[in-house]
This record gives structure tokens, C-alpha cells and sequence, in this order.
């Protein structure tokens, strides 16, 4: 993937040193925008492994409207362990488990699972009931019946939901555009952990692409992906 490999090279090449949220510092670059055209192939990055399995799951995670790890643990995929079992460790059941005994008690407890695998009102809850609207069965109908709209946007940043989420949505929003059946995608992303990141979200919105292309009957075309604040960790 000759586009990624531009993009890393341009924060190394042009970036700035800068510290961050985890204290480890990051060389950053402000605005970055790579194109991928479906129709020449998916964009899955070979040069880098990348759990395709983890970016199907989530993918449909955030589908389904859910906010509870137990999906995601029961289909093996870890990538959002980190901060239930941070809160965990805060609460007045923890008894020194580890991370790893945490996420089994989440796989065979429901009622563990309930109380402590939530990760507030994240992506799914964004997608599916944001503020009582369910922005991803109405951007459907949009696409099939106006797909000329220029309203076609999916919002995953509720400023005053932010706080309760186990972390802000780093891609925050998206868009869509419809041009002779052919379906595009465009996404925003604050925040851009280059080189750990980066290759599953290209991965999980061009599937998203292809997904929603095929429920409505179009070509999936071309995945945009815009990015805010890109970095790679100096460790």
C-alpha cells in the first residue's frame, strides 16, 4: 500500500516532536488525507500484520449498537480490554485479578460482564441511538432514497457524552457521496496512531464501505481518509 507508506514517511520527514496523553512523546504532523479505490482491491496492508478478524468483530460491534466488551472477548478480539479493566481495578470488586483472569470472568460471568465490561455510550451507541436518533439505519434510507444528499454523515463525537466514555471516539465522523451508483466514503479521524492504528481503521471503513454498498445496491468506490492529528509513539 503505496499510500500508507507515504503517509509514514511524511510524519517522519515533516513532523514535530511533541508530547502526549501517555507521556511517551510522538513525532506529529497536523492534516493528511489518502485515497483508496475499492474497485482496484481492498485495502488490507500487508506490510504490516493486521488482525483481520479483530476489524470484521468490531466492525460489527459497532453495528449492532454495542458498548459491552463481552462480544468483542467472546470472539477473541482484545483491543478495547485496556480500559474496563482499568476501571476495574478502581472498583470495590477487585481482588488483584489480572487482566487476562479479568476478560475470563467477563467470558463466563454475565453478570460480571454487565457491571463491568461496559465502555460507556461509545461508537455503537453513536451510531445507533445518538440522543435517541439511529444515525446508521437512517443513513441508509437516506442513500437509497436522496442519494444526492449532502447530508449524508455519521457522528460519533456527543460533546456531552464524552466524559462517560471509556475513550473519545478518535474517528469521529464520516460521510457519504453517491455519484452514477457508484458509493463513497469519507472519514474524519482527530487522532491517528500511525503506525499501530492506522492500518485496522483503514481496513474497518473501507469493509464498512463495501457493507453498506451492498444493502443498497451500489458499487462500493472509494474510501477517503482524512486524518487531524497523525503521529507515530518515538518508543
Amino acid at each position: 500500500m503505496k499510500q500508507y507508506l507515504e503517509f509514514l514517511n511524511h510524519i517522519l520527514n515533516n513532523g514535530q516532536r511533541k508530547d502526549d496523553r501517555t507521556n511517551t512523546g510522538i513525532i506529529s504532523t497536523f492534516g493528511y488525507q489518502m485515497r483508496f479505490n475499492l474497485e482496484e482491491g481492498f485495502p488490507l496492508l500487508t506490510t504490516k500484520r493486521v488482525h483481520f478478524k479483530s476489524v470484521v468483530h468490531e466492525l460489527l460491534w459497532f453495528i449492532k449498537g454495542d458498548t459491552n466488551i463481552k462480544y468483542l472477548v467472546d470472539n477473541d478480539v482484545r483491543i478495547w480490554n485496556e480500559w474496563p479493566y482499568r476501571n476495574f481495578t478502581k472498583s470495590s470488586d477487585y481482588n488483584g485479578e489480572t487482566q487476562e483472569q479479568f476478560v475470563e470472568l467477563i467470558k463466563t460471568d454475565l453478570d460480571f460482564a454487565k457491571k463491568h465490561g461496559n465502555l460507556g455510550p461509545v461508537y455503537g451507541k453513536q451510531w445507533r441511538d445518538f440522543n435517541g436518533f439511529d444515525q446508521l439505519t437512517n443513513i441508509i434510507e437516506e442513500i437509497k432514497n436522496n442519494p444526492s444528499s449532502r447530508r449524508l454523515i455519521i457522528n460519533s463525537w456527543n460533546p456531552p457524552q464524552i466524559k462517560d466514555m471509556a475513550l473519545p471516539p478518535c474517528h469521529m465522523m464520516f460521510q457519504f457521496y453517491v455519484f452514477d451508483d457508484k458509493l463513497s466514503l469519507q472519514m474524519y479521524q482527530r487522532s491517528a496512531d500511525a503506525f499501530l492504528g492506522v492500518p485496522f481503521n483503514i481496513a474497518s471503513y473501507a469493509l464498512l464501505l463495501a457493507l453498506v454498498a451492498k444493502v443498497t445496491g451500489l458499487t462500493a468506490h472509494e474510501f477517503v481518509h482524512t486524518v487531524g492529528d497523525a503521529h507515530i509513539y518515538i518508543n
